[in-house]
């Protein structure tokens, strides 16, 4: 254990640094005046302070007062040796942060048992501190390997749900990147941010349970075969509900209800408004945009700007007019998440046509 001490006086300086070698395994550190301890802050270490009170220009509470204001020493124990009895001096010196007093002149004996006491208490609260680091070091080791598990689950099961279409695999990581963007200039926190990005791939997991002779069809649906295939929204939150992961949750949040209109007229249970989760919000408009501006067996692709134009036209009826703001903010992001799949795409296109 390191012990500063602050004397202006050299004999009593030398007197308890030879009264701190004698502790167990205690260092001491001495200094001649406050001016030479406010110079060597915030690198000098130390774990408990012994401080003369009287001394010029810095008495020992002023001195004492300058040392905490870096937080690095907010609990080191201190302790005021003073031959002023007045209680008024000890009152100040208490109100500062001592833990005890020392009276000159120092009576060995008594330095020896007031000092090792402050020593032990020391330690037990730097063993304690110590323990507290370990535990939320444990801690967070234990969530981030939840989180990563939680995180596998969803890969897992989104690959299922894209095995009867590989192209759905792209489809789901635009509209994850672009949810993600949305979402960052709707100013969410960076943590929900990141969790929308993650649990939005899974909005689609229900079509897993549609024939694959509707989810396979090239060309339009039919009335019929179209009010099948809306089912997949109610059963995509019916495979991810009651889980215990809060990961999961939000995916089957964002699974049944990113069909939902802001007018009330989208299914599966006609939500309007604010009742729409938000998260089902954004990835609605990301759904959209990317069903929009990708080529399907029934439809070419539509441009950039015509998506945006349909999008921005249906602020207030299909779409949450708050999340479209957003998405028109989040444009130079989105333009850029659409330009580097097409070009990975192309790249892939090349490398399978030279056998690579």
């Amino acid at each position: 254990m390191r012990i500063l001490l602050v004397d202006d006086n050299n004999t009593n300086l030398k007197l308890l640094t030879k009264l701190v070698a004698k502790l167990d395994q205690c260092e001491a550190v001495p200094f001649a005046g406050p001016d030479a301890v406010l110079s060597a802050l915030p690198d000098l270490d130390f774990d408990v302070a012994i401080i003369d009170y009287q001394m010029p220009v810095y008495n020992g509470v002023e001195l004492y007062t300058e040392i905490v204001r870096f937080e690095k020493y907010a609990n080191v124990p201190v302790i005021f040796i003073t031959a002023d009895t007045d209680m008024t001096t000890r009152m100040a010196a208490l109100n500062a942060g001592a833990i005890d007093f020392l009276t000159k002149p120092v009576n060995p004996v008594e330095f020896q048992a007031r000092v090792q006491n402050i020593v032990s208490l020391s330690r037990a609260r730097k063993q304690l501190a110590d323990q507290a680091e370990w535990l939320r070091r444990e801690v967070d080791r234990a969530v981030t390997e939840l989180r990563q598990r939680e995180q596998e689950i969803i890969h897992r099961l989104t690959l299922a749900a894209e095995y009867k279409d590989p192209h759905t695999s792209r489809h789901t990581a635009r509209v994850a990147a672009y949810s993600e963007a949305i979402a960052v200039e709707l100013g969410l926190p960076q943590e929900m941010c990141n969790d929308i990005r993650l649990a939005a791939p899974m909005h689609d997991v229900g079509k897993a349970a549609m024939p694959d002779t509707l989810l396979l069809k090239q060309g339009r649906l039919t009335e019929a075969e179209y009010r099948q295939m809306q089912a997949h929204a109610q059963i995509g939150g019916s495979i991810l509900a009651q889980s215990q992961s809060s990961l999961l949750q939000l995916a089957s949040e964002i699974a049944v209800s990113h069909h939902e209109r802001w007018d009330g007229q989208g299914y599966p249970n006609r939500l309007a408004g604010d009742a729409i989760p938000l998260a089902g919000r954004i990835v609605c408009i990301a759904d959209n945009f990317d069903a929009l501006t990708t080529e399907r067996p029934y439809k070419s692709a539509w441009s950039f700007d015509r998506t945006v134009e349909h999008i921005r036209g249906r602020a207030g009826s299909q779409f949450d007019p708050e999340c479209v703001a957003a998405f028109e903010r989040a444009l130079p992001k989105i333009y850029e998440i659409m330009q580097q799949d097409r070009e990975e795409q192309a790249l892939s296109a090349v490398a399978s046509a030279s056998g690579f």
